[in-house]
């Protein structure tokens, strides 16, 4: 490990995987280091897996599946694109791709603020249960799928059967929506929806956009309880 100023380098050239993760999910709280970065990722999978501090991490460069997995409480940056499941079943804080994402971004996820900057491959956010996900360019088909709670904010297009089969999650999209799935149904947008929309776009950074400039979907709730003209 080296320090430039208060932050530690890791470089996962030089140290495991496995030591690179136990060291931030075992915070030396008496030494108080808070700020970190990653250096050399070279497409690992799950660098960053189970933190449960309020901490900063960076890292430089691309990663592989399950970044950020499961995470609490801390802030990580990705300065590349993430393979599948980033942020899967996040708990809270906050996790920032700086470029793509594959599918599944944010699956199961209870908590917390997912960010995308470029684009999300298929079954992005899908049975998640109360994260928030901000994508800025498009996503892929399925996106939401099963979704139980939590925001879905898309800048760009999505592809077919949005929403599908989905309960009690929100999705806004700026752009196209290539076709809606089972149950899925275009809302009105409220004032209370238009507030979540303003505050989303405030907590990643887009302020070319307003509110207003979204469609909002959602559950038409025709499957939440069983019709015998179904079976």
């Amino acid at each position: 490990c080296l320090f430039l100023g208060q932050i530690m380098i890791l470089d996962l050239k030089k140290i495991s995987l496995r030591e690179v993760n136990s060291k931030l999910q075992n915070i030396d709280i008496k030494k108080n280091y808070r700020n970190y970065k990653i250096i050399n990722p070279q497409g690992n999978h799950a660098i960053c897996a189970g933190l449960k501090d309020d901490i900063n991490v960076n890292i430089e460069g691309h990663t592989g599946y399950y970044c950020g997995g499961m995470n609490q409480n801390a802030k990580v940056i990705v300065n590349g694109n993430v393979g599948t499941g980033v942020a899967e079943n996040m708990m809270s804080g906050v996790v920032h791709v700086k470029g793509n994402a594959s599918q599944s971004a944010g699956a199961t996820g209870h908590g917390g603020l997912l960010i995308i900057d470029g684009n999300a491959s298929s079954r992005c956010g899908i049975s998640m249960k109360g994260i928030d996900i901000v994508v800025k360019g498009s996503v892929g088909h399925m996106s939401g799928f099963m979704s139980q709670a939590g925001t879905i904010l898309v800048c760009g297009d999505a592809g077919e059967a949005l929403g599908d089969s989905l309960y009690e999650t929100e999705i806004y999209v700026k752009g196209n929506v290539k076709s809606l799935g089972a149950d899925c149904i275009e809302k009105k947008l409220e004032t209370k929806h238009l507030n979540k929309i303003k505050d989303l776009l405030n907590k990643s950074g887009i302020k070319n956009l307003k509110p207003n400039h979204f469609k909002r979907f959602g559950s038409a709730r025709k499957l939440y309880n069983f019709k015998v003209d179904n079976a």
